[in-house]
C-alpha cells in the first residue's frame, strides 16, 4: 500500500486520537449527566473543525508545502486536497447519522442527560470500527484494482435507494435488528440511570439505554460499508483515509447535538447526499476512462451540500405524520426465546 505516513506520522496521529479521546472521556466523567446545551455543542464543534484544519496545515506542512521544492509542493498541495474533500464527504454523511440517532433517541425517550454517554460510546466503537474496516480495503484494492469497481457500484445503488427513501419517515419498529434484539435480550421497560445491565424481580435485563448502545453501534456499522468506499474515490492512502474519516467522527458527538434541534430545517439535505454518493460512484466506474480530479470532487461536493441546504431554508417540508413511540412494555421476549 502506498502511503505518505511514516511510521513517525503514524505515532503522532496515534497519540493525538488517544489523548482527544481521554480528555472526552474525562470530561464526560466530571460533568455527569447533563443535558448539552447548543452554545456546548457549538463551542465544541468549532473546536473539532478548528483541530482538523489545523491538523491538515501541519500535514502541508510537514510534506514540504511551505519550503520543499516544485515536486514537494506539489505532494503537499495534493494530499491535502484529499484530506479536506474526504473530511468533508464524510462529515456530510456523517449528518446522516445524526439524523438516524435522533429517530433512536426519540423513539425509545432517551433522556436527553443520557444521550452525550451513548454517544461517546458510539464514537469510540466506530473509531476503531472505520481503522479496521480502511486497513482491510485499503489492502483489497492494492490486491485487486477491480474492487474499486464493485464499490463505485455499491455507491451508484446506494446514492439511488438513498434519492428513493428521502422524505419518508423512517419505520424503527419494522427494524430488522431491533426485533432481532427484542427476541434475544430480555429488556426492563424502564431505565435504571445510565445502567446498562440491572437485576429485577431476580432475572438481569438490559435496559433500554443499552439496547439503544447496540443499535448505534449497528448504525455507525451501516453508515461506515457507505463512506468508506467513498472516500477511497478520493484517495486510496490509507494515511489520508484513516485520518480524514477519524477527524470527521470525532466531531461527531457535538455535531449531533448541534443539529439536534434544527434537522427539520434541512430536510432535503439526504436528496444532496444521494446525489453527492452517486457522483462518486460513477467517479469509481470510470476510474480507468477518466480520473476526475480531486478539486472537482471537493467543489462538486461542497457545491450540492450548500444548495441542498439553501433550498431547504426556502422549500417547506411535506407534513409529517408521527412523533416519538414510549418504550415501556415493548421490550419482553417472546414466548420461548432466549433471555
Amino acid at each position: 500500500m502506498t502511503t505518505i505516513g511514516s511510521p513517525t506520522m503514524w505515532a503522532l496521529f496515534g497519540l493525538f486520537v488517544l489523548l482527544a479521546l481521554a480528555v472526552d472521556f474525562f470530561a464526560l466523567s466530571r460533568q455527569g449527566a447533563h443535558r448539552v446545551s447548543m452554545r456546548e455543542a457549538g463551542i465544541w464543534s468549532l473546536i473539532w473543525v478548528a483541530v482538523s484544519f489545523v491538523f491538515v496545515a501541519w500535514l502541508w506542512w510537514s510534506l514540504g508545502g511551505l519550503d520543499g521544492d516544485a515536486a514537494a509542493r506539489s505532494l503537499a498541495n495534493a494530499k491535502a486536497v484529499e484530506f479536506i474533500t474526504g473530511y468533508l464527504i464524510e462529515k456530510a454523511l456523517a449528518v446522516d447519522n445524526v439524523f438516524v440517532f435522533l429517530m433512536i433517541f426519540t423513539y425509545f425517550a432517551v433522556p436527553p442527560e443520557f444521550q452525550k454517554r451513548v454517544l461517546m460510546i458510539g464514537v469510540l466503537g466506530a473509531l476503531l470500527l472505520r481503522a479496521v474496516m480502511i486497513l482491510v480495503g485499503a489492502w483489497l484494492i492494492a490486491q485487486f484494482h477491480w474492487i474499486l469497481y464493485v464499490f463505485g457500484a455499491f455507491l451508484l445503488f446506494t446514492g439511488i435507494k438513498m434519492w428513493w427513501a428521502a422524505g419518508q419517515e423512517p419505520d424503527l419498529e419494522a427494524n430488522p435488528a431491533l426485533k432481532w434484539l427484542r427476541r434475544r435480550i430480555r429488556i426492563a421497560p424502564d431505565y435504571d440511570g445510565e445502567k446498562f445491565i440491572i437485576v429485577a424481580q431476580g432475572l438481569r435485563m438490559a435496559t433500554p439505554l443499552a439496547i439503544v448502545v447496540l443499535l448505534i453501534g449497528i448504525v455507525d456499522l451501516v453508515f461506515a460499508v457507505d463512506s468508506i468506499p467513498a472516500i477511497f474515490a478520493i484517495t486510496t492512502d490509507p494515511f489520508i483515509v484513516l485520518t480524514s474519516n477519524v477527524f470527521a467522527i470525532l466531531g461527531l458527538r457535538a455535531m449531533y447535538f448541534l443539529l439536534a434541534g434544527v434537522h427539520e430545517r434541512f430536510h432535503l439535505l439526504s436528496y444532496g447526499l444521494a446525489v453527492v454518493l452517486a457522483f462518486i460512484g460513477i467517479k469509481m466506474l470510470i476510474i480507468d476512462l477518466y480520473k476526475i480530479p480531486v478539486l472537482w470532487s471537493l467543489s462538486v461536493t461542497a457545491a450540492i451540500l450548500v444548495v441542498t441546504m439553501l433550498l431547504s431554508l426556502y422549500i417547506p417540508p411535506r407534513g409529517k405524520g408521527g412523533g416519538a413511540y414510549p418504550f415501556a412494555g415493548k421490550g419482553q421476549p417472546e414466548s420461548g426465546d432466549k433471555t
